[in-house]
C-alpha cells in the first residue's frame, strides 16, 4: 500500500564524572516518583522569538511567530540554540517539550530571508540550523516535539531531532524544499530516513508531499498521536514516565541509540556495553536494583 498523503563510536567514556555534570549536561538529584516535586521557576524572559518556561524540572519552549507560522529565521534559530545551551547547563532541568504558537509547530525556514542569501549565506544558515539540531539530538535530556500544526522543511527538521514525535491530529509534515528548488538544510536527509526508511523518506523528500498525523503515526514519523486538546497533557505525562527512570540511564540509552546508528555494528556494540558497565559505578544501579528486589519504588538521585 502507497504512502497516504494529504491533498492539493565518537569518543568512549572513559570513567563516569564524580559530579553530576555528564558530557556537558548537568542534572539535579531526582525525587522520585519521576518529578512529583514542587520546584518551579519563572521563565526566561530574555527571547523575543520564543517562548521558555520551566516547571518541576520540565522545560517548555514554545516558536512563537505565529504571524509568520513559527518560521525558523536567523534569530529564532540563535534564540532556540541559546535555549538548547542552558538546558543543557541547568541541573534542575531534566527534560523538554518543544511547541509552536498558533495553527503552526513550525513551517520550516524564512523564505524571505532565503530569497536575500547568496551561495555562502545559505552555506552559512544551513550549518547554523544543522549546530543547533545536532545539539537536541545529542542531548541526554530527552527532547518531545509536541507537534501542533504545520511542520514542514525545517520545522518537520526539528521535530526529527528531538528524540520523540507527539503529533496533533492537526498535525502535518512535509518536507517541500524540492519545490523551492533546494534541499534539506538542516540535517532532514541524513535523519529522515533512520526514523522512517529510506523509502518512505525519499517518497516525502522527492515529491515534496504533506502527509497528516496518521499517516506519520503509520510510517513511524509520530510516535503518538493525540486530540490538539490533549497534546501537551499527553507530551508532558510521557515525558515524566520517561524521567520516572534513572537520569543517567535515560541518558545513556539516549547516547547509545544515537551515537550507535552513525557507528559500525562493532563501534556501536563496544559504545553499548562501554555505557552498560559504567552504569554499575552509579547509586542509581544500586537503588533501582534494590527497590525491585524490595518492591518499592525506587529513589533515583541522578548519580
Amino acid at each position: 500500500m502507497g504512502m497516504r498523503v494529504c491533498p492539493p563510536v565518537q569518543e568512549m567514556h572513559q570513567a563516569l564524572p564524580a559530579s553530576n555534570r555528564i558530557a556537558g549536561e548537568e542534572y539535579a538529584p531526582a525525587r522520585s516518583p519521576g518529578l512529583r516535586g514542587t520546584m518551579r521557576q519563572r521563565p526566561m524572559t530574555d527571547f523575543s522569538s520564543l517562548r521558555f518556561e520551566v516547571l518541576d524540572g520540565i522545560a517548555t519552549i514554545t516558536l512563537d511567530r505565529p504571524e509568520r507560522l513559527n518560521a525558523l529565521d536567523a534569530a529564532l534559530l540563535d534564540e532556540l540554540g541559546r535555549a538548547v545551551d542552558h538546558i543543557g547547563k541547568d541541573p534542575g532541568i531534566r527534560g523538554v517539550v518543544v511547541t509552536g504558537a498558533g495553527r503552526a509547530f513550525a513551517a520550516g525556514a524564512d523564505i524571505a530571508e532565503l530569497a536575500r542569501l547568496d551561495a555562502l549565506g545559505m552555506a552559512e544558515l544551513s550549518r547554523r540550523g544543522q549546530k543547533v539540531f545536532r545539539a537536541i539530538e545529542l542531548s541526554r535530556k530527552p527532547f518531545i516535539a509536541a507537534v501542533n500544526g504545520f511542520a514542514l522543511g525545517g520545522g518537520a527538521e526539528l521535530t526529527l531531532a528531538c528524540h520523540l514525535r507527539v503529533a496533533s491530529t492537526n498535525a502535518r509534515f512535509g518536507f517541500p524544499e524540492v519545490k523551492l528548488g533546494t534541499i534539506c538544510g538542516y540535517g532532514g536527509t541524513v535523519r529522515l530516513p533512520r526514523i522512517v526508511g529510506k523509502g518512505n523518506a525519499l517518497h516525502l523528500i522527492l515529491t515534496g508531499t504533506t502527509i497528516d498525523a496518521g499517516e506519520a503515526r503509520r510510517i513511524g514519523l509520530a510516535n503518538q498521536v493525540e486530540t490538539p486538546e490533549n497534546l501537551m497533557g499527553a507530551s508532558v505525562r510521557l515525558l515524566r514516565e520517561i524521567l520516572s527512570n534513572g537520569p543517567v540511564a535515560v541518558g545513556f540509552a539516549i547516547e547509545s541509540v544515537t551515537r550507535g546508528l552513525e557507528a559500525g555494528a562493532d563501534d556501536a556494540l563496544a559504545l553499548e556495553a562501554n555505557l552498560f558497565g559504567l552504569l554499575a559505578a552509579t547509586d542509581d544501579l544500586q537503588e533501582g536494583t534494590s527497590a525491585f528486589l524490595e518492591k518499592r519504588t525506587p529513589l533515583f538521585q541522578g548519580r
